[in-house]
């Protein structure tokens, strides 16, 4: 029997699937996120490698013919390079092998056309554009120091910023302050601050206080609507920008959106993002993925088999769990 490996790996957990070459999944797993920047590409390359072994063997060791890993820590081509080369040495690796960012199993999940843009607003942001041509418009997106801003972490650390301005005075009241405390379980900003001080609280808690930003939104409080406004600016950002770099501006483009920020289904930031996109790029519409980007990595491995649309509806309707 052959077989077809695909990954994915997020700022919050990694999903590996092993499935037939006709599209059925053999078996899954989901562990914690383990990428470069926590414990470094060849641990990274190793700690995969075990685990897709485990899962190969409990099936009977088939062979692998296609491979897709798509990690949100690989944000450049030399990264995209050395990870190819090390994950070459894997039994599983030595047939097709498409190794890149998150955002091209995100790009893939949400369309079949060639010409898209993709925007993941997740832990964090990052984007990718895409013309028919094959050219690509990436970006850094390794935080303030490329430019970035929002995700998850972005509007967790914005709540507590609010909170800690609004406790000492120097910021407007809101709602964000008691709900911040409620959430991390603190009974002052001092407190708080202190518990961050002597890692009493750690900074992977701060994604996890985003969705109060648009709990205190949809109430009404000024404060966090403006946060969801900045979110929404910083995703159609990324898109304008991917659409004049690669000169596709004005044509019939989808917008692919995914991510936990957007998984969640916020009316809010939907609506601001479809109205921002109408206003700044016309002609392209926003897609809200409903698969998770693992369905993207594994049909990127089955477009290098030229499976047809039955494999991969069945790949869709296998992974969509």
């Amino acid at each position: 029997m052959n077989a077809v490996v695909a990954v994915d790996g997020g700022g919050s957990k990694t999903d590996i699937a092993v499935l037939s070459s006709e599209g059925q999944v053999l078996v899954r797993t989901r562990l914690e996120a383990f990428a470069e920047h926590v414990i470094g590409q060849q641990s990274t390359v190793e700690r995969l490698d075990t685990e897709v072994g485990q899962l190969l063997a409990g099936i009977g060791n088939p062979d692998v013919v296609s491979a897709s890993v798509c990690f949100s820590d690989i944000d450049f081509p030399f990264q995209v390079k050395a990870c190819t080369e090390k994950l070459r040495h894997c039994r599983w690796g030595q047939g097709f092998l498409f190794v890149d960012n998150d955002t091209f199993a995100l790009l893939r999940a949400g369309t079949d056309q060639t010409t898209a843009v993709a925007v993941v607003c997740g832990t964090g942001m990052n984007c990718v554009g895409r013309a028919d041509d094959g050219r690509t418009a990436r970006f850094a997106a390794i935080g303030e120091v490329s430019g970035d801003w929002g995700g998850g972490s972005g509007l967790g650390t914005e709540a507590i910023w609010h909170a800690a301005r609004a406790a000492d005075g120097r910021g407007p009241a809101t709602m964000l302050e008691p709900l911040v405390l409620q959430q991390l379980g603190q009974p002052s900003m001092d407190a708080l601050i202190i518990a961050f001080q002597t890692d009493e609280l750690e900074w992977h808690d701060v994604p996890r206080l985003a969705p109060l930003v648009f709990k205190a939104a949809v109430a009404g409080d000024p404060v966090a609507v403006s946060l969801i406004e900045r979110q929404a600016d910083e995703i159609v950002a990324f898109a304008v920008a991917s659409l004049n770099r690669l000169g596709l501006m004005g044509q019939k483009c989808p917008v692919v959106l995914g991510g936990g920020v957007i998984a969640a289904r916020h009316e809010i930031l939907l609506k601001a993002v479809d109205e921002r996109l109408a206003q700044r790029a016309p002609g392209t519409y926003a897609v809200v993925v409903a698969d998770p980007p693992l369905v993207g990595a594994a049909l990127l491995a089955f477009d290098a088999l030229g499976a047809g649309a039955e494999v991969q509806q069945r790949v869709r309707t296998g992974l969509a769990a």
